[in-house]
Formats: C-alpha cells, sequence, structure tokens
C-alpha cells in the first residue's frame, strides 16, 4: 500500500471518529384517558415546542386502550385514569419502566345550568330531575369513583333508575353539556374547562367519598428505543409539565 493511500484511509477514519453524533428527531404514540385529554393537548404543544421530537395522541376509555395494548396496539407510551391496568402491564412484562404518578383525579357534579348547584351539591342531587350522567365503571375508573361517592352518600340505589351511563368520562361530559342529563358526576378538569359553552354551575364532590383517582403512565415494550417517548415521559415530570397538570384541576405529587 502507497504511503498516499495510508494516508487516506487515516484520513476518512478520523474523519469517522471525530464527527458529531447527531440524534434524530423520533416521533411516540401516547395512548391517553380521555379524562386527560384537553390537558394532554396543551402538554404536546409545550413538549414539542422544547424538544426536537413530536408526538402523536390517541384518546379512549382507559379499559379499551389497556386492551388495545395487550393485543398488540404500537402504544408508546400509555397514560391511564387509574393504576390497575399499568400495573397489569408491568406483571406481563408489557413495559420497560415502572409505574409513574403523573395526576390524581378530581370529582365534580356539574350542570349547564348555572343556578342548579349550589354550595350544597348533596341537594342539587336529591332534587327532582330526570337524568344523572356517570362513566361506565366497567371501562372508566372515573365510573367506579363516581359509584363509591353515590354510595358514600347513600344515593346509588335511590337514584338508580335515573342513571345514565357514557362508555368514558368524555361521554359523560358530553351527555350534560348536550342537555341530555340535568346532572353529572365529571371529572373536575371538565367541570372548570374554558372549552364548555356555558359554564354552569358545580360541586368538587369531597374526595373523601372515594378511593383517590391516581392516574398511570408507563413505557410500554413498544417504545424500546424511541427518544421521543422517553422523552416525554421525562417532560411529563418536570415543574412545567406540573403546574399546565395542576392548572387543569388535578393534583400532582
Amino acid at each position: 500500500m502507497t504511503i498516499k493511500r495510508r494516508i487516506t484511509r487515516l484520513f476518512f477514519a478520523l474523519t469517522l471518529v471525530f464527527v458529531p453524533q447527531v440524534s434524530m428527531a423520533e416521533s411516540a404514540l401516547v395512548a391517553v384517558a380521555t379524562n386527560f385529554s384537553e390537558v394532554i393537548d396543551v402538554l404536546k404543544v409545550e413538549f414539542e415546542k422544547s424538544s426536537e421530537h413530536s408526538i402523536t395522541i390517541v384518546t379512549g376509555s382507559t379499559g379499551k386502550l389497556y386492551a388495545q395494548i395487550v393485543n398488540g396496539a404500537p402504544f408508546d407510551v400509555f397514560l391511564a385514569a387509574d393504576q390497575i391496568r399499568p400495573e397489569r402491564l408491568v406483571a406481563d412484562g408489557q413495559t420497560l419502566n415502572d409505574p409513574i404518578t403523573y395526576a390524581t383525579g378530581q370529582l365534580a357534579l356539574w350542570s349547564i345550568d348555572a343556578g342548579r348547584i349550589g354550595d350544597n351539591g348533596l341537594q342539587a342531587l336529591t332534587e327532582p330531575y330526570r337524568r344523572l350522567a356517570i362513566a361506565n365503571p366497567q371501562l372508566a375508573p372515573y365510573g367506579v369513583a363516581a359509584k363509591e361517592a353515590l354510595s358514600a352518600l347513600g344515593l346509588l340505589e335511590k337514584l338508580q333508575d335515573r342513571i345514565v351511563m357514557g362508555e368514558n368520562i368524555g361521554q359523560t361530559h358530553a351527555l350534560v353539556a348536550s342537555g341530555n342529563a340535568e346532572l353529572g358526576i365529571v371529572a373536575l378538569a371538565y367541570a372548570i374547562s374554558p372549552r364548555n359553552v356555558s359554564a354552569g354551575s358545580y360541586w368538587g364532590i369531597p374526595p373523601e367519598l372515594y378511593t383517590p383517582i391516581r392516574q398511570d403512565g408507563v413505557l410500554t415494550l413498544h417504545a424500546k428505543g424511541n427518544e421521543a417517548a422517553t422523552a416525554f415521559m421525562t417532560y411529563l415530570q418536570s415543574d412545567p409539565a406540573k403546574a399546565i397538570i395542576r392548572a387543569y384541576g388535578y393534583e400532582v405529587e
């Protein structure tokens, strides 16, 4: 080999060594419980402002999203409305991390009628009306919590014939917003949402009446090697993200 060829090879070898490693922008598919849909829209914008990565959001009931993941849906991140489903995924070896609690939800009794609910929500529940909307307890953790609250108030059996159910808390909110139900037990985030056409009236249901709605998130196995998914989970635990989550009616640890 000539000296010229050796020098040329050495030059290219050194070039490969010293070329900076540029990370490529990636995208992650995030499955989000319906109750968190409004907040995730804001978090998505803020995350993408501060990151080269992007995320795509799919919302639905926690039960249905969990079933989709179990059946192979390519979600990278799962933000549930409970702790049970993320823990099941961990137990089944389908996650890359232990769950993190990204928010704790709160319940509110809400009506589009500004004069219907006063300081005493119990009075509004026992006055005459046709329908009370709650989320389906079989699919939505907020439905489980609503059922617990009604039971603690001694009203579950009394109101059974008035209860109508949405598949998730978003549908429950829609039943009230459309006037198909005069009252609804919804996420506090929905009751105070600026997107409501009518602010209406609401009563924050005392948290001691139901099991805390701790909402956990995990990285699924599909996220292996996906920097966008990892970066988003890190962002979700940052102070700026927590401030946004609090502003939308959730507690954060």
